[in-house]
């Protein structure tokens, strides 16, 4: 049977908080040994170490700052997030990048934090945890000025266009997948470009509580995603990419694993 790691879970959230024995136990059931947690704000950086000490063996997480909480960042938040990242829990700097979607925090504080954060992982050499929406050439340019000294970038929860996939493998980014694929009105491109991605470079993630694949029956009565759904999400990377179940696990783990030192 296979195993698998999810790249992406935003553990801390309330809705997967309230029931956070039940979510790892239901993970473990469907062979998904291992988490990710995403810190996304100070708060919610802190909050992820301390979830990963209760659960050492199942828990790895990111520490920084989303770019819906730029606005926070203070004088000290990147030594805050540089002491995050120096426990061994802590695998990768992110969530960090720029969102002109809806930017709850303005571009220019947005760009600025990016800098930040690019300017630690390249510090500390350790990889990055990245976010992108509506965002993609000054997202690039940023990473661009960057990229020759940074460890290694994953462009999380990759939901854009081929000419961005490519923006993205030329400059040597891992790729995100979410049940994004699993949609069948707005994940279409996704399933076309999926085959584009080299097998070093693919990894898979729930983005959980987010993000519930449409094609899950049947559905949760919550709604909410959980990290035990994984396998379904790689189910489908498999038929998209027209490659065996196991192949396709197998090298997001090997992947996984090497991306995030696991």
């Amino acid at each position: 049977m296979s195993r698998y790691i999810d790249i992406g879970v935003n553990l801390t959230n309330s809705s997967l908080m309230r029931d956070l024995e039940g979510v790892l136990q239901r993970a473990s059931a469907n062979q998904v040994t291992q988490l990710i947690v995403t810190g996304t704000s100070i708060e919610e950086s802190q909050q992820a170490v301390e979830l990963c000490k209760r659960f050492p063996q199942q828990l790895f997480c990111t520490s920084g700052v989303h770019p819906h909480h730029a606005s926070e960042w203070q004088q000290n938040s990147e030594a805050l997030i540089k002491s995050l990242a120096e426990m061994d829990c802590v695998r990768a700097i992110g969530e960090s990048g720029l969102d002109f979607n809806r930017n709850y925090s303005p571009r220019d504080i947005q760009i600025e934090v990016f800098h930040h954060q690019l300017i630690l992982a390249r510090l500390i050499q350790k990889p990055v945890f990245t976010h992108q929406r509506d965002a993609h050439d000054t997202f690039v340019d940023i990473i661009r000025q960057y990229r020759q000294n940074l460890k290694q970038i994953v462009v999380h929860c990759f939901t854009d266009n081929k000419a961005a996939l490519y923006d993205y493998l030329d400059l040597d980014c891992h790729i995100g997948v979410t049940g994004w694929i699993c949609d069948e009105r707005r994940g279409t491109e996704l399933q076309q470009l999926v085959k584009y991605i080299p097998a070093n470079r693919l990894m898979a993630e729930t983005d959980a509580p987010y993000l519930l694949p449409r094609t899950i029956h049947p559905r949760p009565k919550s709604r909410i995603n959980e990290p035990a759904y994984l396998p379904h999400i790689i189910e489908n990377i498999a038929q998209h990419r027209k490659e065996p179940l196991e192949v396709v696990a197998a090298n997001c783990l090997s992947t996984t694993r090497s991306f995030f030192d696991i």
